[in-house]
């Protein structure tokens, strides 16, 4: 099955064949369909299996140049609303439609004249987007798709009120509305039935992780975590490594380290960077400027990144969950990819987790000649509980 079957308009799919692809991939092919026949969607795809392009194909298919807002896409971080309103700008060449992205951290100048000009697709932050609404530069009247892009980190980051705001803003009747979440807890499911009308439900390898990956965990001492990150960078031939905190603060700190060594091409991305800065690391990464980027979930999900050769996980993630999304910045598109996790005792009940949520028991490997302090956690044996018992007051290790 090409593009060319799935009956997207002449304009979008010409901008598609000039992109190169030429064959959809599986969510592509089950999602484009139902959207152009107008029905609401609720859609779960492992991370880089074009998404993106799920939605945008058939929502620009079925829309002509008004010049007011008719698709409205929410994304819940800055970086996610920037490589979407890309995507849309690039499937549309061909069509005349404009593009307008808002999100906050800069300006409003800009953003709201994009708006006066006529944008035909805005892609938004929830938070900018009821900004602009009150300023009176966002009208919702011609909406006819409403795309809730990441429901679940919209949830996370606790931005449901203000989603819930704005779906009811939007004309209820004769709108289509596409939503997209990695999980369906409780709260997800029951604000998918409110505003969504008798959903199709596509899913697509929600658990797995590309086949292409080799996964490792890496056990060692809590005392030479550090050590071992740079040990590993060091004997890694790597093309480009994504290294993922759990904090903002161990990825500065982190970021920092790295820079000791003498290594120059490494950028931190989190939160607490300004917009600018972290727009010009992510795009320094996929120049090749940085070799490493040291990140926290913020760029786990839905961060467009082609050519990552290696993910770096500090810490064991607490959500298995994010592992998935993490690893996802490798292995994409059918190429091969390593992913290595720094394994610490404290972090046991993650890990078993972690295996427990892609179905996979994941090795465990030690780096050659690298001097290890001695903990449990290298024993090939199973692991014995440590006894402890009260020595003059204080607890030590028998």
């Amino acid at each position: 099955m090409g593009f060319d079957t799935l009956g997207l308009s002449a304009p979008v799919l010409e901008a598609v064949l000039e992109t190169g692809y030429t064959n959809p991939t599986p969510i592509q092919a089950q999602a484009i369909p139902v959207i152009l026949e107008g029905k609401d969607v609720i859609g779960a795809s492992q991370t880089g299996t074009g998404k993106t392009a799920a939605f945008a194909l058939p929502s620009l298919s079925k829309i002509e140049n008004l010049g007011k807002p008719q698709i409205l896409v929410l994304e819940p971080t800055r970086e996610l609303a920037h490589q979407v309103a890309e995507q849309f700008e690039k499937y549309g060449a061909k069509t005349g439609m404009k593009v307008a992205l808002l999100y906050g951290g800069v300006g409003l100048g800009e953003q709201m004249q994009k708006l006066e000009e006529g944008a035909d697709i805005v892609v938004a932050t929830p938070g900018r987007l009821v900004d602009c609404f009150y300023r009176g530069a966002m009208r919702f009247g011609e909406i006819k798709i409403l795309i809730l892009d990441e429901v679940d980190r919209m949830l996370d980051m606790g931005f449901l009120p203000q989603v819930r705001k704005i779906v009811n803003i939007c004309p209820w009747e004769g709108r289509q509305t596409l939503f997209f979440s990695a999980t369906m807890p409780a709260a997800i499911q029951t604000f998918a039935q409110w505003c969504l009308v008798d959903p199709i439900k596509i899913e697509i390898a929600r658990r797995a992780v590309a086949a292409t990956v080799s996964h490792a965990f890496y056990p060692v001492s809590i005392d030479q975590r550090d050590e071992l990150l740079l040990a590993l960078l060091e004997h890694t031939d790597y093309h480009s490594v994504m290294i993922f905190t759990r904090t903002r603060r161990e990825a500065d700190e982190i970021t920092g380290m790295i820079k000791g060594t003498g290594q120059t091409k490494v950028a931190a991305m989190h939160s607490d960077i300004n917009q600018t800065d972290r727009m010009k690391a992510l795009a320094g990464f996929k120049s090749g400027e940085f070799e490493i980027l040291v990140a926290t979930d913020v760029a786990a999900r839905g961060i467009d990144v082609s050519g990552v050769s290696h993910v770096i996980n500090y810490r064991v993630p607490e959500n298995a969950e994010d592992y998935v999304h993490r690893i996802g910045r490798t292995g994409r598109a059918e190429a091969e990819g390593d992913a290595f996790t720094i394994l610490t005792a404290d972090e046991l009940d993650f890990a078993k987790s972690v295996e427990i949520f892609v179905e996979k028991e994941i090795r465990r490997e030690k780096l050659p000649n690298f001097p290890y302090i001695y903990t449990a956690l290298l024993d090939t044996d199973p692991i014995k509980p440590i006894r402890r018992k009260k020595v003059g007051g204080k607890k030590r290790r028998k």
